[in-house]
């Protein structure tokens, strides 16, 4: 039985970048000798064991054959006799493909190494073309590693166009998209991502909407890009990243339609229901009369989720590609926003409860008092 380190752990030692995670191989075993190691079992589709003392992840060398559509359509067989080079294989690229024995020699049989120093991502075989959440993952990858040189190359990026052209990437779940996409949006290039998808045809079977933004030569595909960089270079929060994705399509239901269809989390949602329908307002919140400015205030229940608008004066101030940097004045829409908020929170129900307002008549009263902040707020603004 041997034991090897594999994939990110060996490709990030090599970049000289922090080893976050490590993943195992052991080959020459059963999952019955495992057991009897005390590795404890985990996987169902094929044989993965927790290490007794560490916990890591342990997998036995395996092939796999296409069985049927999408990212779980194959069948692994794990034995005794699958060598490291059939189980590197069927990895998605050279730079993923790489192990250490156990005395730190590198195991190198698809040129992976090479690929690190040329900064490229190239696929293992031409099996890569026969899983399509492959297309989303290297172009997760070219999105992390953009700052280090890195580019996909064309036999690669032709086999993904190959992908995006058949019906393989309609049968990946919303889950795994979504993670994907999650995933991609968080790294530090996240406009590489939406680039290489849309090189390869993927962008506009995944997200036709976004696709349809570029094809229509309207200017916003350089801004959307401009944005998720903008995100990027200032550490914004998945929510806020996903919002400034969305926000050119502006229409409800489309923003509706597009979080559907990845069962994105609530508050992705929500925000970026908020950011579409409410960033040309907060743009132009220098001129917004008194009632505009209550109405855009309501919808975010500035009292009761403060957070959330804090949110979206950061995801406007994204699209703006204005954010403040630290030493200089805050962006003018921002702080009146948040002067406008201040003025209404001013107003509290305590006061009118002991005048003897309640239920609707308190509310109606709260309502009304608020709009007069806002008024004054307007009318002499400090």
């Amino acid at each position: 039985m041997q034991i090897y380190k594999v994939g990110g752990a060996v490709r990030d030692r090599l970049l000289g970048r922090p080893v976050t995670e490590v993943d195992w191989v052991v080959v020459g075993a059963s999952a019955e000798q495992m057991q009897a190691l005390g590795y404890r079992p985990v996987g169902a589709d094929f044989p993965v064991f927790l290490h007794p003392q560490t916990g890591e992840e342990y997998a036995l060398a395996r092939t796999e054959r296409k069985s049927g559509r999408g990212y779980g359509g194959f069948t692994f067989y794990a034995s005794p006799d699958v060598t490291l080079e059939e189980d590197l294989i069927r990895r998605d690229l050279t730079i993923n493909a790489m192990a250490e024995d156990e005395q730190g020699r590198l195991i190198d049989p698809y040129n992976g190494q090479a690929d690190l120093a040329a900064r490229t991502l190239r696929h293992v075989s031409p099996a890569f073309a026969e899983d399509p959440l492959r297309v989303l993952r290297v172009a997760r990858f070219a999105a992390r590693y953009a700052g280090l040189g890195f580019t996909v190359a064309h036999e690669t990026l032709a086999l993904m166009r190959q992908l995006a052209e058949s019906d393989e990437l309609q049968a990946l779940t919303p889950e795994r998209c979504w993670k994907e996409i999650s995933r991609a949006l968080m790294e530090p290039h996240p406009d590489v991502f939406v680039q290489v998808l849309r090189d390869c045809g993927a962008l506009a079977v995944l997200l036709p909407e976004i696709d349809a933004l570029f094809a229509a030569h309207t200017g916003k595909d350089t801004n959307l890009l401009d944005v998720l960089r903008q995100c990027a270079l200032h550490e914004q929060p998945l929510t806020i990243r996903w919002a400034c994705l969305l926000h050119s399509l502006s229409k409800k239901a489309v923003i509706e339609a597009v979080n559907a269809r990845y069962k994105v989390p609530r508050d992705c949602q929500e925000l970026a229901l908020l950011v579409g329908e409410f960033h040309s307002h907060a743009q132009r919140a220098l001129e917004l009369g008194a009632a505009e400015l209550f109405d855009l205030l309501q919808h975010f229940d500035i009292h009761r989720r403060p957070e959330r608008f804090e949110q979206f004066i950061a995801a406007c101030e994204m699209i703006a590609c204005t954010y403040p940097t630290p030493g200089q004045d805050e962006h003018p829409q921002s702080a009146w926003l948040r002067a406008a908020a201040d003025a209404v929170r001013t107003v509290g129900a305590k006061t009118l409860i002991a005048q003897g307002y309640k239920g609707a008549e308190l509310g109606e009263a709260l309502k009304r008092e608020r709009f007069k902040a806002i008024e004054d707020f307007v009318a002499n603004p400090h």
